[in-house]
């Protein structure tokens, strides 16, 4: 009744269900065993005081915003992604601890198409929030995205290239008409020569293009293996 039905408790007969007892090593009573998926995750031997279930059960538990978080995504599973939007704004307004939340919201958006609505909503969490990993592999991959939607030519943009290397500009919105293209190698060419020229140029994009591309491609992929020493290269230099 504590925790609204969150867990069920059963008690067990152990000299009625021996069988069960010696499935689970339960050689004293009382023995307590908590489940979750199926499987024993804790087990407390003997009387403890009832601040000891507590603390195991905070452990296991999902919390509320946890619980509004699968609710939306159950919503959305069925099909009503407006209502899950609905549902998972609510839930990020009540627990804006939970990165989780805006994170799904923001995969939503862009699930849609509506890439500036979600990057303008990541943007604007606050700065403990949008240092989480998956949060700023978002925002770094909505920014590709609509750099690349506003880009020139890729004739154009190299022929500014070649007139002024240092073209920063010229060389991120390359790299994310090649991202969206899917052409990896050349996006990562551009992305290390921004590392190497200016890590200050749109927050360190060069750096952190790279990264999160690392992340996705996974550190056995023959780009990962090939740029990771070049970019940590750079930035013992820089």
């Amino acid at each position: 009744e504590d925790y609204g039905g969150k867990f069920l408790l059963v008690l067990v007969n152990t000299d009625q269900l021996g069988q069960v007892a010696r499935q689970y090593s339960v050689t004293s009573v009382p023995t307590v065993k908590f489940f979750r998926n199926g499987q024993v995750v804790h087990t407390i031997h003997g009387a403890e005081p009832d601040s000891a279930f507590h603390q195991v059960l905070q452990r296991f538990i999902a919390s509320d915003a946890e619980m509004a978080h699968v609710r939306a995504l159950e919503t959305q599973q069925r099909g009503d992604a407006e209502q899950a939007r609905r549902q998972l704004a609510e839930a990020a307004l009540e627990h804006p601890e939970n990165p989780r939340i805006p994170a799904d919201l923001a995969k939503s958006l862009m699930a849609d198409g509506a890439y500036r609505q979600a990057y303008d909503l990541l943007f604007a969490l606050p700065a403990p929030l949008r240092t989480d990993a998956e949060i700023e592999r978002l925002l770094t991959h909505l920014d590709f995205i609509l750099t690349a939607q506003e880009a020139p030519s890729i004739e154009a943009l190299r022929q500014c290239i070649a007139a002024e290397p240092r073209d920063w500009l010229a060389r991120h919105q390359l790299a994310s008409v090649c991202l969206v293209a899917d052409d990896l190698e050349n996006a990562m060419a551009e992305l290390l020569e921004i590392a190497r020229g200016d890590r200050a140029f749109r927050q360190d994009i060069g750096r952190r293009g790279l990264v999160s591309l690392f992340g996705m491609l996974g550190g056995a992929h023959p780009l990962t293996v090939r740029y990771r020493p070049l970019l940590t290269s750079a930035l013992s230099r820089a």
